[in-house]
Formats: structure tokens, C-alpha cells, sequence
């Protein structure tokens, strides 16, 4: 980082993001001027002209001259005096949460802001509004690299979040989990694979693995908005149309049937409300672990209130039902794709605010409490596999599972909670039992279709239904169950 020794403080934290948003447009500005001329006439940046197209810095100081305050809130909070710094992308999308962050470090610890630019330079990738300005000059990506910054993988990394970060003298500590370059590299992946733009993206997140599902939220949504008391406001679908409260069902159904969500890997859908800063949005994340980790791995970089997994699974025990519920309150992890990141051995716990809001909203939306919901909805291990045959391999596994005395079996659960225990986003699952493969009750195509019509509804609803509980405690949603003793004080 530079221009720390001539940038001014900050006297406010709106004062601050103001001075990001400013920094970072002129950034934007600089290179995409610079970009069209380029591709018009083939003139490259020079030196002094490429030194603008730079993320700018946020920089922390914090000199305690008294005991830091005593909070009960786990993120924006001060634990070691020093300075901390990250680079900042978008920072008029990102500016309530900025907001959120700084107003308490500086109202709360006496931290002085400053803001300036960074040496982390933009990649040019990163600022193309459309997409397809290479095209219109016929102008190579090779011929770009030469003159304009491009995205390094050396640069971008989890070494924050991992753990891997180390102190060293003269060097700012993280303020956040994610820089700029790591945020951006995100949001365009999520585009990518949700086929809309990310700032469509809503803090409550539904992950499920069944398209059904998107079909009973779509309908869900279009309730809402025809419902003048309603909350919400706009539903944005795949390919970024957008379904408002002034079109008629029949525009609406006709809207949603032109999505062309099959062009897309994970396509997602968002439920905005009218405050403009909540909402819902569901993504199918399809089959197994690897999917998981892909989208989470960006979702996080937008750091979400909290993400829910609602998809089916195997019971494994023989007083199941088909259709009951299964709340887990821990995972046996054999999906070895975090293995690297996140040990087996390291404990991802089950939190007890969502824990408790689950069971909450499965009794309000079944109209069933005490035993009846007992009976229903079970809460033990799920064990998360990374082979969809497993069971030809049961020989093997039938030890692990009775050991952990797991009562259902998934592809993605175990890895959805290691990665929001790993990334620090609340997380929790609520499966549905759609077969018992150990009892000779199978997935049939005639009891499937009977199932889906029955079930998916109703736990559509519960999830739902839990984001309603948990909008009401976000302090203690966002909980020190999440953070390490060395974490960086933005959530």
C-alpha cells in the first residue's frame, strides 16, 4: 500500500466509503477510457496513465489510549492495536455493509480511517461493462495482457480465511477475509454460473439440490408480489429479466417460462423486498460436493446473512419415513474435497440459532409440536458422500456409520456447513427423506413424483419461514462460534 503518509483521515465512515466510491470510479473510468482507445486505434496506456488503474486502500490505525469496549458482538471489534488495511471493489454496492463495519470501529475504538490508492491494480476484465467489447475491435486477449492488468491466481487466494496469514513487521493486518481481487474474481464467477448479475444476489440464501424446488419458489415469490401487503418487491430471474408487482400473471408465467435458466450450471433466483438492502435467493447447486464448494466459494465473497441447505437425502434408519424431516446437527464428512482446508478432524459445529429457528419454523408451518413433531423431524448426523453409488461399497462404510450413528445420507450438506464454518457464513440443513436405501425402499419413479407433489412445498415454506426468525437477531446470527482469536474485525 502507498499515499498512506498524505492521505487525510476520515472523519466519518460515510466520509470514508464516499472517498472508496470516488477512488474506485475514477479507476473504472481511467481504464475503460483507456481500453476503448486501445481497441479503437491501438494506443496503449503509458506508465504514469496505467498508475490510476488501482483499487483503492482502506486503511485502519488504532491507537488505544483506554481498555477497548466490552460488546457482545463478534465482528467489528479490535483486539490487537496496529494498523489493517484491504483493497475495496465496488464499493457503492458493498456500501451498507461497509457501513455496518466501520461506523462501530470508529464510533466504539477511536480508529482513524484513511483511504487512498493501492498498488493492486484492476484487471481489465474486471472493469468491461458488456462483454463483448473485444469482439467489436477484434482485438486479442494476448494483445491486452501486454498493456492492461490481468487477473493472477498468485494474487488471488484464501490464505485470510485459511489461517495461512502470518504477521509481519511494517505490514497491515487483514481487515477483511477477501480483498479486491478475490471479491471480483467471485462476483464474475457468480454471473457465471447463476446467469445473474451479482448484485441481484439477496443476504438469505437457499442452496438446494432439485429444480422442484426453484419451481415452488418461483410460484411462492409470485404470491408475494401480487400481494399488495407484501414486503417484497421484484423477483429476478436467469438472464436477468425481472417480474415486478405491475405485471399480470399471465405476463409473469410467461416471464418465467422464457428464463433460460438451462443455460445455466447453478441457475439462480432472487426475491428483492422493497427495503432494497434484503431478500431471498435460491440457487440449484445440483449434485454433489464439488458444485457445493464451487458456488460457496463465491457466495461468500458477498458475505451473506446466512445460507441454508433444503434438499433430500437417504434415511438411514428404519422408524424413517418417507417425507420426514432431517434437521442435522452434525456432519460426517466423506466428501474429501475440504480435506485439504478444513481437516475431518476439526469439529464443524451446528449453531444454535439456526438450530432452533429450523424447528421453530417446521412447527409453525406444519401446524405440529412435542411428539407429532418428533416424529417428523429428527435431528442427528448426516454423512455427505462424494460417491452417488455408495452403497455398492457398503461393506465398507457400514462401521463409520454406525459409529457416528448418522440417521441420513447426502451429497452436499457436510460440505455446505464446513464451508460456511470455514468462511464464517451462518449455515444449517434441513433434508427431506426421498428413499431409505438400507431398507429396501428406493427412489421409484411413481412414489418420487407422489413425494415431491407432497413435500417440497411445505419444506420450501420452512426455510422460508427461518429467515423470517433469524432477520429479527443478525448479532447473534453472526456469532464468535465463527471467528478465530486472531480474526480480521470485518464479518
Amino acid at each position: 500500500m502507498n499515499d498512506l503518509s498524505t492521505a487525510p483521515i476520515c472523519a466519518t465512515a460515510e466520509e470514508a466509503v464516499d472517498r472508496l466510491e470516488a477512488l474506485y470510479d475514477a479507476a473504472i473510468a481511467a481504464e475503460r477510457m483507456a481500453l476503448d482507445r486501445f481497441i479503437a486505434d491501438g494506443i496503449p496506456p503509458g506508465a504514469t496513465e496505467r498508475a490510476a488503474f488501482r483499487y483503492p486502500a482502506l486503511h485502519l490505525r488504532w491507537a488505544p489510549d483506554r481498555p477497548p469496549p466490552q460488546t457482545r458482538r463478534a465482528w467489528a471489534k479490535l483486539q490487537v492495536e496496529g494498523d489493517y488495511a484491504t483493497t475495496i471493489t465496488n464499493p457503492a454496492a458493498f456500501r451498507p455493509y461497509l457501513l455496518q463495519q466501520l461506523q462501530p470501529l470508529m464510533a466504539e475504538y477511536g480508529a482513524e480511517l484513511r483511504v487512498f490508492p493501492s498498488d493492486q491494480e484492476i484487471p481489465y476484465p474486471y472493469v468491461l461493462e458488456g462483454g463483448d467489447e473485444l469482439a467489436r475491435g477484434g482485438v486479442s486477449a494476448a494483445a491486452l495482457a501486454r498493456h492492461f492488468p490481468v487477473p493472477m491466481l498468485s494474487s488471488v487466494g484464501d490464505e485470510v480465511p485459511d489461517g495461512l496469514w502470518r504477521f509481519r513487521n511494517g505490514v497491515p493486518r487483514p481487515l477483511a477475509l477477501f480483498d479486491a481481487a478475490r471479491t471480483d474474481y467471485s462476483l464474475r464467477r457468480l454471473q457465471h454460473y447463476t446467469g445473474t448479475d451479482w448484485r441481484s444476489l439477496r443476504p438469505w440464501i437457499l442452496l438446494t439440490n432439485y429444480q422442484r424446488y426453484i419451481g415452488q419458489f418461483v410460484d411462492w415469490a409470485l404470491r408475494e408480489l401480487a400481494d399488495p401487503g407484501s414486503s417484497y418487491s421484484h423477483l429476478v430471474l436467469p438472464g436477468g429479466a425481472e417480474i415486478t408487482r405491475v405485471h399480470t400473471p399471465d405476463q409473469a408465467a410467461l416471464l418465467v417460462a422464457e428464463a433460460p435458466w438451462q443455460r445455466f450450471q447453478m441457475p439462480a433466483y432472487h426475491l428483492h423486498r422493497k427495503d432494497g438492502e434484503d431478500g431471498i435467493t435460491i440457487v440449484n447447486i445440483g449434485v454433489g460436493p464439488s458444485n457445493a464448494k464451487t458456488i460457496t466459494d463465491h457466495l461468500a465473497v458477498m458475505r451473506p446473512h446466512c445460507w441454508l441447505m433444503i434438499g433430500h437425502c437417504g434415511g438411514l434408519r428404519q422408524s424413517q419415513e418417507i417425507g420426514d424431516y432431517v434437521l442435522a446437527h452434525g456432519y460426517l464428512r466423506r466428501d474429501r474435497i475440504l480435506d485439504a482446508l478444513l481437516p475431518p478432524d476439526i469439529p464443524v459445529p451446528a449453531l444454535a440459532e439456526v438450530q432452533v429457528a429450523l424447528q421453530q419454523a417446521a412447527a409453525t408451518v406444519t401446524g405440529e409440536a412435542g411428539e407429532a413433531l418428533k416424529r417428523r423431524l429428527r435431528t442427528g448426523t448426516v454423512v455427505s458422500y462424494d460417491d452417488r453409488n455408495w452403497e455398492l461399497r457398503f461393506s465398507q462404510e457400514r462401521l463409520a456409520i454406525n459409529l457416528s450413528r448418522a440417521i441420513a445420507v447426502d451429497m452436499e450438506s457436510g460440505t455446505l456447513a464446513a464451508q460456511g464454518y470455514r468462511l464464517r457464513v451462518p449455515y444449517g440443513t434441513l433434508l427431506c427423506v426421498s428413499d431409505k436405501p438400507l431398507h429396501g425402499e428406493i427412489k421409484l419413479p411413481g412414489a418420487a413424483t407422489a413425494f415431491y407433489q407432497r413435500a417440497v412445498s411445505e419444506h420450501l415454506a420452512i426455510g422460508i419461514a427461518t429467515f423470517g426468525i433469524l432477520r429479527e437477531q443478525l448479532t447473534a446470527l453472526h456469532s464468535r462460534k465463527l471467528r478465530a482469536f486472531d480474526e480480521p474485525p470485518f464479518r
